[in-house]
């Protein structure tokens, strides 16, 4: 029997992980602290998840495939006892989905025990590992996390603090890395020098919190301070807080696809609500392709900020017209082509008394394979809509991610196939619009044009080495900042 992913999740996009790491003063349990902010950061990563926490020098962990609940309860946590610890959530876009590969990192060397979490991925990951290997390391994973871990302990033997290795690693690091280490006395996060993936810091009283997002210091009861600077580092030891700046230099590549998709609606990320972003799409969408239609709706989740959105700038009514099963767990598999044809009704489902008869407008986040759309399209006109209009809060797909998006080859993305128009044909909808590219820094209120886009403009803003093209997209890169024409 041939057992496929359902289409529904192959066409969902996913980003790598989210990390969670915490210096409690006493104030904050670091465990179960750090247990409720990888709740809070669990949309960002279904595969696998761990907690490692130091007791006065000595570092523990638990770590496995399965989601936050399902790896940690009660039991577990209480063989879990410290002053600090860091937590990691994952999908893997680089290395196999397996535990070897889950994180927290936890690594005996010379100078003793580290602990690292890290979200993105090294564009220069696999020059390093050969490097290593040559010189006789021997790896225990296939992920980008353990070639920062060997670089930092690498630098560590001729370095005079833990601070001073990881700086030194950064300037061989190249890529996306939000990243948290954990030596016996200090908590450390770093930024890689474009920022490509979010970092924040939250505290309560002389507790300090490190987070993917701002949503996961809210689930500890943290209170925000600041995000952490592209290129910067923090450390947390007894004397408190310090930050080295020495590697920031002022470039921001925020990945855009943050505020469109990866990141949850009630987080803030460098100064800007993702909820309000979101909505600003969906008016952005409502001002460039107007439509006469009864109602708005949007597909859960993300899409249904940008719905809203669209409703306020278009006068056309909000309404939930689509209801979806968030209890079929992480993986869902069927056997035959005629299953997996239905199976986008046991994740989505319409409201009848909603779309019946109503000429609909339908906000959704990204097209990516069009292996879904259709069916979505499809499902609405048998609940009874009259007309169905797609408006996608997002620019069309045209290349590649390497920064920790699992955004596949040109091959497979559908806008490199088809123009937007016959998208919209082959989806079965009235009308489609795409968010227009040009208008990506309005849709965050033009406060930071700086953020990579690579994924829509092919301008990268880094450049990518010839391994890491090799089984995706080898020509045509235009490297640079990519919003150097905005």
């Amino acid at each position: 029997m041939n057992l496929q992913k359902d289409n529904y999740f192959t066409e969902e996009l996913h980003e790598e992980c989210g990390v969670f790491g915490i210096y409690s003063d006493g104030t904050l349990n670091p465990v179960y602290s750090t247990y409720n902010g990888l709740l809070a950061l669990q949309h960002r990563g279904q595969e696998s998840c761990g907690i490692a926490v130091n007791d006065r020098g000595v570092i523990s962990y638990r770590k496995d495939m399965g989601l936050v609940s399902e790896v940690f309860n009660n039991d577990v946590l209480s063989t879990l006892d410290g002053q600090m610890a860091i937590g990691h959530v994952r999908y893997s876009t680089a290395g196999g989905s397996v535990r070897e590969n889950a994180q927290p990192l936890v690594m005996r060397y010379v100078k003793g025990t580290i602990a690292i979490s890290h979200n993105g991925n090294l564009t220069n990951a696999v020059e390093i590992r050969k490097e290593l290997e040559h010189r006789g390391a021997i790896f225990q994973t296939t992920i980008d996390s353990e070639v920062i871990a060997y670089v930092i302990a690498r630098e560590r033997v001729n370095s005079h603090s833990v601070e001073e290795a990881v700086k030194r690693a950064m300037l061989q690091l190249n890529g996306a890395y939000s990243l948290l280490v954990m030596s016996p006395r200090k908590l450390i996060a770093a930024r890689d020098m474009q920022g490509f993936r979010p970092l924040c810091m939250g505290k309560l009283n002389n507790s300090i919190v490190f987070a993917s997002e701002s949503c996961a210091l809210d689930a500890c009861g943290a209170e925000f301070v600041r995000d952490i600077e592209p290129g910067e580092i923090v450390v947390v030891d007894e004397r408190g807080i310090t930050s080295i700046k020495d590697n920031c230099r002022n470039k921001k590549s925020l990945c855009i696809f943050e505020y469109i998709y990866f990141a949850r609606t009630d987080s803030i990320i460098d100064g800007i609500s993702v909820y309000e972003a979101r909505k600003e799409a969906g008016r952005i969408l409502a001002r460039t392709y107007p439509v006469d239609a009864d109602l708005v709706i949007g597909v859960p989740e993300s899409g249904i900020d940008a719905a809203i959105g669209y409703s306020e700038e278009s006068g056309i009514p909000y309404e939930k017209g689509i209801v979806k099963n968030n209890y079929i767990g992480r993986t869902f598999i069927k056997p035959s082509q005629k299953e997996r044809a239905k199976s986008v009704r046991i994740k989505l489902n319409p409201l009848i008394t909603s779309v019946k008869g109503k000429r609909v407008v339908m906000l959704d986040d990204s097209i990516v394979r069009g292996t879904t759309c259709d069916r979505i399209v499809s499902m609405l006109r048998d609940a009874g809509a009259k007309e169905v209009h797609l408006r996608i809060s997002s620019p069309p797909f045209r290349w590649p991610c390497y920064y920790g998006t699992d955004i596949p080859s040109k091959d497979e993305l559908i806008a490199c196939k088809l123009k937007e128009e016959e998208i919209g044909k082959l989806a079965g909808a009235d009308s489609i619009g795409f968010l227009p590219v040009e208008t990506l820094p309005n849709m965050i209120f033009n406060k930071n044009c700086n953020f990579c886009d690579a994924c829509f403009t092919g301008k990268y803003p880094s450049h990518i080495p010839t391994q890491q093209l090799a089984g995706k997209e080898r020509g045509g890169l235009e490297i640079g900042n990519s919003q150097k024409n905005i």
